[in-house]
């Protein structure tokens, strides 16, 4: 079968996004299926043998710390050069308005997934007025397509209630492998604790935006010695973040990617996640992988993957103390052996592929293609379009 993927981001850049097409991308092409990709063009041409074609991207005024591509016709001659027996087009929005637009012009099966929670994200932005427009722009976007997939039941719901059509929720997925508490690692945690290694080391990975929250971590900072933070990742809100915990036990990293980021989560004590407007958190996933229980607003989607007092504690976001008495908590060791060694018997036997053949199932429904036994390695993609319209 031969798949097109159209998204906002891919590599280079790195996000929850990006780790999850990655990982579908290398299990289609080992089950022998053929993929091309459609991104911003960011220097990259090729990912592990898909073929990624560059669409022209540059900032947006409004977020500086990345590139965008807009609507172009360029995507409707590389639809038809390509001639997919199914196109993805992931968190349609700026240049996956092309991809909606061209596959249903060109009648082309049509699969999009929705990861970005941005109407919610407006209230973070000022931009609260437009909220219901955002709504309208995504579900006439995603009421295009076939099936749409979203990333927990939660968020299922309230597509629903947002009368988005045909929504299914697509698994969770993880490398076990990868993130696990063996990865712990004596210089990377004197890094990460500012040569303080005794302190207890708390842990936040992702982007650095606004809707993220961080900042209500300081509290902690003031109230307790015992506790350190590590801030691994970037964004358009890291500066404004350095003056906020300017002079306070905080090391701000940047990125950090494979290896190198699976010795940050295995040699941290607690994971911290406060934000409330996530679809779903895969920094959750991989710091349990990790070992690292986790600190996280009761929210639909984090109470989909923590279960309270068990692989971590929630939170209430509604009460501003609630945050700072839960991290606390872990002056207690003994509570945080407890929850790490059962955030990682929850998590171990995850994995991608069963998050990667329910995806490819999905295709081949869209498509209108008998799917194969997975085992077997197809030996070429199929050219029926049996679903144009």
């Amino acid at each position: 079968m031969k798949i097109l993927i159209i998204t906002e981001t891919f590599i280079p850049s790195t996000d929850g996004v990006v780790t999850r097409l990655k990982e579908s991308i290398r299990y289609f092409m080992k089950q022998g299926h053929d993929v091309r990709v459609v991104a911003p063009d960011l220097g990259v041409d090729e990912f592990e043998g898909a073929l990624i074609k560059g669409v022209p991207a540059r900032r947006l005024f409004f977020y500086r710390s990345k590139k965008f591509a807009m609507p172009s016709r360029r995507v409707k001659g590389m639809i038809e050069e390509y001639q997919p027996d199914i196109i993805h087009v992931v968190n349609p929005a700026i240049l996956g308005f092309s991809g909606v637009y061209y596959a249903k012009k060109l009648q082309y099966p049509l699969l999009a997934s929705y990861h970005t929670q941005v109407p919610k994200y407006a209230d973070y932005y000022h931009l609260s007025i437009f909220k219901g427009l955002l709504w309208w722009y995504f579900r006439k976007l995603h009421n295009q397509a076939d099936i749409n997939l979203c990333t927990s039941e939660v968020v299922r719901k309230e597509l629903d209630s947002q009368s988005f059509q045909n929504v299914h929720v697509w698994k969770r997925g993880v490398d076990t492998t990868l993130f696990h508490p063996d990865k712990y690692d004596a210089n990377m945690r004197e890094t990460l604790t500012n040569g303080q290694p005794d302190k207890k080391l708390l842990l936040y990975v992702g982007r650095l935006a606004p809707e993220k929250e961080i900042e209500k971590i300081k509290e902690v900072l003031e109230i307790s010695d015992q506790f350190v933070l590590a801030i691994v990742g970037d964004g358009p809100h890291r500066s404004s973040l350095e003056k906020h915990f300017e002079g306070m036990d905080v090391v701000f990293t940047g990125f950090m990617h494979g290896e190198e980021l699976a010795k940050a989560y295995a040699s941290s004590d607690v994971f911290l996640f406060p934000s409330t407007t996530e679809t779903l958190g895969l920094v959750i996933t991989e710091a349990m992988a990790s070992g690292l229980p986790i600190v996280a607003a009761k929210s639909g989607p984090t109470c989909e993957q923590i279960e309270d007092e068990r692989t971590g504690l929630l939170y209430d976001p509604l009460n501003p103390q609630d945050f700072t008495r839960t991290i606390l908590q872990f002056e207690d060791e003994t509570l945080r052996k407890r929850l790490s060694k059962t955030a990682r018997s929850e998590i171990a036997d995850m994995g991608w592929d069963e998050q990667s053949k329910q995806i490819l199932a999905f295709y081949h429904q869209v498509a209108g293609i008998e799917q194969e036994n997975p085992a077997k390695n197809l030996s070429s993609p199929s050219t029926e379009k049996s679903l144009r319209r």
